[in-house]
Protein backbone atom coordinates (compact mmCIF):
# COMPACT_ATOMS: atom_id res chain seq x y z
CA UNK A 1 0.00 0.00 0.00
CA UNK A 2 1.36 3.40 -0.95
CA UNK A 3 2.39 5.65 1.89
CA UNK A 4 -0.26 8.20 2.80
CA UNK A 5 0.77 11.85 2.90
CA UNK A 6 -2.23 13.49 4.62
CA UNK A 7 -0.61 16.90 4.26
CA UNK A 8 2.28 15.83 6.50
CA UNK A 9 4.75 13.70 4.52
CA UNK A 10 7.60 12.15 6.46
CA UNK A 11 10.86 13.97 6.05
CA UNK A 12 14.53 13.15 6.24
CA UNK A 13 15.99 13.54 9.72
CA UNK A 14 19.18 15.27 8.60
CA UNK A 15 17.48 18.31 7.04
CA UNK A 16 13.81 18.44 8.13
CA UNK A 17 12.91 21.21 5.70
CA UNK A 18 14.23 19.36 2.63
CA UNK A 19 11.73 17.22 0.75
CA UNK A 20 14.34 15.18 -1.07
CA UNK A 21 18.11 15.07 -1.53
CA UNK A 22 19.27 17.41 -4.27
CA UNK A 23 21.44 15.59 -6.80
CA UNK A 24 22.87 18.28 -9.04
CA UNK A 25 25.06 15.77 -10.80
CA UNK A 26 22.09 14.01 -12.38
CA UNK A 27 21.77 14.82 -16.10
CA UNK A 28 18.73 16.84 -17.05
CA UNK A 29 16.05 15.04 -18.98
CA UNK A 30 15.20 16.98 -22.12
CA UNK A 31 11.69 16.39 -23.49
CA UNK A 32 11.46 15.13 -27.05
CA UNK A 33 10.08 17.59 -29.59
CA UNK A 34 7.36 15.85 -31.65
CA UNK A 35 6.92 16.52 -35.37
CA UNK A 36 4.34 19.17 -36.27
CA UNK A 37 0.95 17.64 -37.11
CA UNK A 38 -0.99 18.37 -40.28
CA UNK A 39 -3.87 20.86 -40.08
CA UNK A 40 -6.45 18.11 -40.59
CA UNK A 41 -4.91 15.75 -38.04
CA UNK A 42 -6.60 14.79 -34.78
CA UNK A 43 -4.86 14.39 -31.46
CA UNK A 44 -6.01 11.99 -28.74
CA UNK A 45 -4.87 13.59 -25.50
CA UNK A 46 -5.45 10.41 -23.53
CA UNK A 47 -3.04 8.48 -25.79
CA UNK A 48 -0.14 10.77 -24.89
CA UNK A 49 2.35 9.00 -22.62
CA UNK A 50 2.86 12.24 -20.72
CA UNK A 51 -0.90 12.49 -20.12
CA UNK A 52 -0.83 8.98 -18.66
CA UNK A 53 1.90 10.00 -16.22
CA UNK A 54 -0.11 13.09 -15.28
CA UNK A 55 -3.19 10.98 -14.55
CA UNK A 56 -1.11 8.63 -12.42
CA UNK A 57 0.21 11.62 -10.48
CA UNK A 58 -3.27 13.05 -9.98
CA UNK A 59 -4.50 9.66 -8.79
CA UNK A 60 -1.63 9.50 -6.31
CA UNK A 61 -2.58 12.95 -5.04
CA UNK A 62 -6.16 11.80 -4.51
CA UNK A 63 -4.88 8.76 -2.59
CA UNK A 64 -2.43 10.74 -0.45
CA UNK A 65 -4.63 13.61 0.66
CA UNK A 66 -8.00 13.44 2.39
CA UNK A 67 -10.45 16.16 1.34
CA UNK A 68 -8.99 19.35 -0.23
CA UNK A 69 -11.40 19.13 -3.16
CA UNK A 70 -10.80 22.73 -4.26
CA UNK A 71 -7.02 22.24 -4.21
CA UNK A 72 -7.25 19.07 -6.28
CA UNK A 73 -9.57 20.83 -8.73
CA UNK A 74 -7.09 23.68 -9.21
CA UNK A 75 -4.22 21.24 -9.73
CA UNK A 76 -6.28 19.45 -12.40
CA UNK A 77 -7.08 22.77 -14.07
CA UNK A 78 -3.39 23.67 -14.27
CA UNK A 79 -2.58 20.18 -15.60
CA UNK A 80 -5.32 20.56 -18.24
CA UNK A 81 -3.97 23.97 -19.28
CA UNK A 82 -0.52 22.51 -19.80
CA UNK A 83 -1.82 19.48 -21.69
CA UNK A 84 -3.74 21.72 -24.10
CA UNK A 85 -0.72 24.01 -24.47
CA UNK A 86 1.36 20.94 -25.32
CA UNK A 87 -1.26 19.83 -27.87
CA UNK A 88 -1.28 23.29 -29.49
CA UNK A 89 2.47 23.18 -29.92
CA UNK A 90 2.17 19.86 -31.76
CA UNK A 91 0.03 21.63 -34.36
CA UNK A 92 2.60 24.40 -34.62
CA UNK A 93 0.36 26.91 -32.84
CA UNK A 94 2.85 29.24 -31.18
CA UNK A 95 2.05 31.17 -28.03
CA UNK A 96 3.91 32.31 -24.95
CA UNK A 97 4.64 29.67 -22.34
CA UNK A 98 2.19 29.74 -19.42
CA UNK A 99 3.56 31.43 -16.32
CA UNK A 100 3.62 28.75 -13.64
CA UNK A 101 4.77 30.51 -10.47
CA UNK A 102 2.30 29.83 -7.65
CA UNK A 103 1.16 30.81 -4.18
CA UNK A 104 0.00 28.13 -1.71
CA UNK A 105 -1.83 29.56 1.29
CA UNK A 106 -3.12 27.68 4.31
CA UNK A 107 -2.39 26.56 7.83
CA UNK A 108 0.25 24.01 8.81
CA UNK A 109 -0.42 20.35 8.10
CA UNK A 110 -2.81 20.98 5.18
CA UNK A 111 -0.79 19.32 2.43
CA UNK A 112 1.09 22.19 0.78
CA UNK A 113 4.42 20.38 0.47
CA UNK A 114 2.75 17.17 -0.71
CA UNK A 115 0.92 19.07 -3.47
CA UNK A 116 4.16 20.84 -4.43
CA UNK A 117 5.86 17.49 -4.98
CA UNK A 118 2.99 16.23 -7.11
CA UNK A 119 2.88 19.47 -9.06
CA UNK A 120 6.59 19.07 -9.83
CA UNK A 121 5.88 15.58 -11.19
CA UNK A 122 3.12 16.96 -13.44
CA UNK A 123 5.28 19.81 -14.75
CA UNK A 124 8.10 17.39 -15.47
CA UNK A 125 5.85 14.87 -17.24
CA UNK A 126 4.61 17.62 -19.56
CA UNK A 127 8.08 19.01 -20.26
CA UNK A 128 7.82 22.30 -18.37
CA UNK A 129 10.67 21.54 -15.97
CA UNK A 130 13.69 19.28 -16.47
CA UNK A 131 13.37 17.25 -13.27
CA UNK A 132 10.57 16.47 -10.76
CA UNK A 133 12.60 18.13 -8.03
CA UNK A 134 11.36 20.37 -5.18
CA UNK A 135 13.92 22.38 -3.23
CA UNK A 136 12.40 23.76 -0.02
CA UNK A 137 13.82 26.86 1.61
CA UNK A 138 12.93 29.32 4.35
CA UNK A 139 14.18 32.83 5.10
CA UNK A 140 17.26 31.44 6.84
CA UNK A 141 18.36 29.71 3.61
CA UNK A 142 18.13 32.93 1.58
CA UNK A 143 18.88 35.97 3.75
CA UNK A 144 22.44 36.69 4.80
CA UNK A 145 23.65 38.18 8.06
CA UNK A 146 25.87 40.87 6.59
CA UNK A 147 26.39 42.95 3.43
CA UNK A 148 27.24 40.83 0.40
CA UNK A 149 26.06 37.57 1.98
CA UNK A 150 22.45 37.49 0.77
CA UNK A 151 22.96 37.40 -3.01
CA UNK A 152 25.25 34.31 -2.99
CA UNK A 153 22.90 32.44 -0.64
CA UNK A 154 19.84 33.24 -2.75
CA UNK A 155 21.57 32.38 -6.02
CA UNK A 156 22.81 29.11 -4.56
CA UNK A 157 19.23 28.15 -3.62
CA UNK A 158 18.02 29.09 -7.09
CA UNK A 159 20.82 27.04 -8.66
CA UNK A 160 19.86 24.00 -6.55
CA UNK A 161 16.25 24.37 -7.70
CA UNK A 162 17.12 25.06 -11.35
CA UNK A 163 15.14 22.86 -13.71
CA UNK A 164 12.63 22.13 -10.95
CA UNK A 165 10.58 23.87 -8.25
CA UNK A 166 11.77 26.30 -5.58
CA UNK A 167 9.36 26.13 -2.62
CA UNK A 168 9.69 29.11 -0.26
CA UNK A 169 7.95 28.30 3.01
CA UNK A 170 6.63 31.18 5.13
CA UNK A 171 7.68 33.53 2.35
CA UNK A 172 6.34 36.63 4.15
CA UNK A 173 9.33 36.53 6.51
CA UNK A 174 11.41 37.79 3.59
CA UNK A 175 9.65 41.16 3.93
CA UNK A 176 10.36 43.11 7.12
CA UNK A 177 9.59 46.77 6.42
CA UNK A 178 10.07 47.71 10.07
CA UNK A 179 13.81 46.96 9.70
CA UNK A 180 15.46 49.18 7.11
CA UNK A 181 18.71 47.21 7.35
CA UNK A 182 17.07 43.85 6.69
CA UNK A 183 18.36 42.03 3.61
CA UNK A 184 15.10 40.24 2.77
CA UNK A 185 14.21 42.85 0.15
CA UNK A 186 17.39 41.94 -1.71
CA UNK A 187 16.13 38.35 -1.95
CA UNK A 188 12.82 39.55 -3.39
CA UNK A 189 14.62 41.65 -6.02
CA UNK A 190 16.78 38.68 -7.07
CA UNK A 191 13.71 36.44 -7.24
CA UNK A 192 11.90 38.96 -9.44
CA UNK A 193 14.74 38.90 -11.94
CA UNK A 194 15.16 35.14 -11.92
CA UNK A 195 11.41 34.44 -12.15
CA UNK A 196 11.27 36.52 -15.34
CA UNK A 197 14.54 35.39 -16.89
CA UNK A 198 14.22 31.70 -16.00
CA UNK A 199 10.53 31.18 -16.78
CA UNK A 200 11.31 28.03 -18.74
CA UNK A 201 13.76 26.68 -16.20
CA UNK A 202 12.34 27.42 -12.74
CA UNK A 203 8.96 27.43 -11.01
CA UNK A 204 8.71 29.28 -7.69
CA UNK A 205 6.01 28.45 -5.14
CA UNK A 206 5.48 30.90 -2.26
CA UNK A 207 3.75 29.35 0.76
CA UNK A 208 2.38 30.52 4.10
CA UNK A 209 -0.62 31.65 6.12
CA UNK A 210 -3.35 33.36 4.01
CA UNK A 211 -3.49 36.73 5.79
CA UNK A 212 0.27 37.16 5.96
CA UNK A 213 0.69 36.12 2.32
CA UNK A 214 -1.92 38.69 1.25
CA UNK A 215 0.05 41.41 3.04
CA UNK A 216 3.29 40.13 1.52
CA UNK A 217 1.96 40.30 -2.04
CA UNK A 218 0.22 43.67 -1.58
CA UNK A 219 3.51 45.15 -0.36
CA UNK A 220 5.37 43.65 -3.33
CA UNK A 221 3.18 44.24 -6.41
CA UNK A 222 5.99 43.34 -8.81
CA UNK A 223 6.11 39.90 -7.24
CA UNK A 224 2.34 39.52 -7.16
CA UNK A 225 2.07 40.24 -10.89
CA UNK A 226 4.38 37.31 -11.63
CA UNK A 227 2.33 34.79 -9.62
CA UNK A 228 -0.88 33.94 -11.51
CA UNK A 229 -1.84 30.77 -9.65
CA UNK A 230 -3.10 31.17 -6.07
CA UNK A 231 -4.25 27.98 -4.36
CA UNK A 232 -5.86 28.05 -0.93
CA UNK A 233 -5.58 25.05 1.40
CA UNK A 234 -8.47 25.02 3.85
CA UNK A 235 -8.24 23.53 7.32
CA UNK A 236 -9.58 19.99 7.69
CA UNK A 237 -12.90 19.53 9.45
CA UNK A 238 -13.45 17.05 12.29
CA UNK A 239 -14.69 14.20 10.08
CA UNK A 240 -11.71 14.56 7.71
CA UNK A 241 -9.28 14.58 10.63
CA UNK A 242 -10.84 11.37 11.98
CA UNK A 243 -10.44 9.81 8.54
CA UNK A 244 -6.80 10.91 8.49
CA UNK A 245 -6.26 9.45 11.97
CA UNK A 246 -7.75 6.09 10.96
CA UNK A 247 -5.52 5.96 7.88
CA UNK A 248 -2.40 6.93 9.82
CA UNK A 249 -3.08 4.30 12.47
CA UNK A 250 -3.72 1.59 9.87
CA UNK A 251 -0.58 2.58 7.95
CA UNK A 252 1.47 1.79 11.07
CA UNK A 253 -0.34 -1.53 11.64
CA UNK A 254 -2.31 -0.33 14.63
CA UNK A 255 -6.05 0.15 15.10
CA UNK A 256 -8.38 1.91 17.50
CA UNK A 257 -10.88 -0.22 19.38
CA UNK A 258 -14.39 1.24 19.44
CA UNK A 259 -13.95 3.07 22.74
CA UNK A 260 -10.58 4.44 21.64
CA UNK A 261 -12.14 5.72 18.40
CA UNK A 262 -14.76 7.61 20.40
CA UNK A 263 -12.08 8.91 22.76
CA UNK A 264 -9.93 10.14 19.86
CA UNK A 265 -12.93 11.92 18.32
CA UNK A 266 -13.43 13.62 21.69
CA UNK A 267 -9.71 14.45 21.81
CA UNK A 268 -9.89 16.12 18.39
CA UNK A 269 -12.90 18.21 19.39
CA UNK A 270 -10.95 19.55 22.35
CA UNK A 271 -7.62 19.91 20.54
CA UNK A 272 -9.10 21.83 17.61
CA UNK A 273 -10.21 24.54 20.06
CA UNK A 274 -6.72 24.96 21.50
CA UNK A 275 -3.91 27.21 20.18
CA UNK A 276 -1.37 26.00 17.64
CA UNK A 277 -3.54 23.29 16.16
CA UNK A 278 -1.83 22.05 12.97
CA UNK A 279 -4.35 19.82 11.20
CA UNK A 280 -2.80 16.52 10.03
CA UNK A 281 0.46 17.34 11.79
CA UNK A 282 -1.32 17.55 15.15
CA UNK A 283 -3.15 14.31 14.41
CA UNK A 284 0.14 12.51 13.74
CA UNK A 285 1.68 13.92 16.91
CA UNK A 286 -1.34 12.79 18.94
CA UNK A 287 -1.10 9.28 17.53
CA UNK A 288 2.59 9.10 18.38
CA UNK A 289 1.76 9.98 21.99
CA UNK A 290 -0.97 7.33 22.00
CA UNK A 291 1.67 4.81 20.96
CA UNK A 292 3.88 5.91 23.84
CA UNK A 293 1.06 5.43 26.33
CA UNK A 294 0.14 2.08 24.77
CA UNK A 295 3.75 0.90 25.14
CA UNK A 296 3.85 1.98 28.77
CA UNK A 297 0.56 0.20 29.43
CA UNK A 298 1.69 -3.03 27.76
CA UNK A 299 4.99 -3.16 29.60
CA UNK A 300 3.10 -2.67 32.85
CA UNK A 301 0.84 -5.70 32.20
CA UNK A 302 3.66 -8.04 33.26
CA UNK A 303 2.30 -10.93 31.17
CA UNK A 304 2.94 -12.49 27.74
CA UNK A 305 1.60 -10.33 24.90
CA UNK A 306 -0.38 -11.47 21.87
CA UNK A 307 -0.49 -9.90 18.42
CA UNK A 308 -3.75 -8.07 19.16
CA UNK A 309 -2.26 -6.58 22.31
CA UNK A 310 0.42 -4.99 20.13
CA UNK A 311 -2.03 -3.72 17.51
CA UNK A 312 -4.92 -2.30 19.51
CA UNK A 313 -4.91 1.25 20.87
CA UNK A 314 -7.39 1.55 23.72
CA UNK A 315 -9.34 4.44 25.20
CA UNK A 316 -6.89 4.46 28.10
CA UNK A 317 -4.07 5.18 25.65
CA UNK A 318 -6.00 8.14 24.23
CA UNK A 319 -7.44 9.59 27.43
CA UNK A 320 -4.03 9.77 29.06
CA UNK A 321 -3.65 13.09 27.26
CA UNK A 322 -3.52 16.27 29.36
CA UNK A 323 -6.56 17.49 27.44
CA UNK A 324 -8.60 15.05 29.54
CA UNK A 325 -6.71 15.18 32.83
CA UNK A 326 -4.27 18.00 33.60
CA UNK A 327 -2.26 15.73 35.86
CA UNK A 328 -1.67 13.18 33.07
CA UNK A 329 1.22 13.31 30.61
CA UNK A 330 1.05 15.17 27.18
Amino acid sequence: MASQGFGFPRQAAARPHRLAPQRAEEPAEEPETPATLADDAELDLSADEAATRVEETLAALDAELVGLASVKRRVREIASLLQVDRARSQFGLTSSKPTLHMSFTGGPGTGKTTVAMRMAAILHALGYIRAPRVHVVTRDDLVGQFIGHTAPKTKEAIARAAGGVLFIDEAYYLFRPENERDYGQEVIEILLTEMENERGNLVVIFAGYPDRMATFFSANPGLSSRVPHHIEFEDYDHAELMQIAELMVAEENFRFDEEAREAFADYLTRRMQRPNFSNARSVRNAIERCRLRQARRLVGLDRPLGKQDLIVITAEDVRGSSLFAPAADG
